[in-house]
C-alpha cells in the first residue's frame, strides 16, 4: 500500500502544545485500532469518546482516522503520564473484548515510543493487557505497571 502523505494545514500551526500532544496520543490509539485493518463497533465508540475528551474536532478526527501515520508518537516527560497513555492505548486494544497478536505487536512498538525500556516492553504490555481485561482502574493499573517495570 503506497504511503499517503498529507501536509499540515495552516490551522495546525495554531494548536497549543497540549492539543498537539492530545492529537499525537489519539493518533497512536487510532493506529492500534487499525492494527487489524478494521475498526470494530467497540473501538469506534472508544475513539469517539476519547476524541471528545481530547477536544478533537470532527474534521481533525476524520483526518487522523485517514492518516494516523502522519502524526508522530509523543513521549510525555512524566512517568505517570506515560502510564496514563499506556492505559488509554491498552483500553483501545481491548475495546472489542479481545487483544489480537497484531494489536499487541503495535502496542509494544508504541510503548518503546513512550519511553518504556525495550528489554521490558513485552512484560509491560502483557501486564497492561491483563490489567485492562480484568477491569482494573487507572490507579491499580499505575501501581501494577510500575511494579512490572520495576520503578
Amino acid at each position: 500500500m503506497p504511503l499517503k502523505i498529507k501536509y499540515m494545514g495552516l490551522s495546525d500551526y495554531n494548536l497549543s502544545g497540549e492539543q498537539k500532544r492530545n492529537i499525537a496520543h489519539f493518533a497512536s490509539i487510532v493506529r492500534l485500532a487499525l492494527a487489524d485493518n478494521i475498526i470494530s463497533e467497540g473501538e469506534e465508540k472508544l475513539l469517539k469518546s476519547l476524541a471528545k475528551r481530547f477536544h478533537i474536532l470532527e474534521e481533525k478526527y476524520k483526518e487522523i482516522l485517514e492518516f494516523p501515520e502522519n502524526f508522530p508518537t509523543h513521549t510525555p516527560h512524566s512517568y505517570d503520564e506515560r502510564i496514563e497513555n499506556l492505559y488509554d492505548l491498552t483500553k483501545m486494544v481491548y475495546a472489542d473484548n479481545s487483544a489480537s497478536s497484531e494489536e499487541a505487536k503495535v502496542l509494544r512498538k508504541i510503548c518503546v515510543g513512550l519511553g518504556f525500556p525495550t528489554n521490558n516492553v513485552e512484560k509491560v504490555t502483557d501486564e497492561a493487557i491483563h490489567l485492562v481485561s480484568n477491569d482494573n482502574d487507572l490507579e491499580d493499573f499505575m501501581k501494577a505497571i510500575k511494579k512490572a517495570n520495576k520503578i
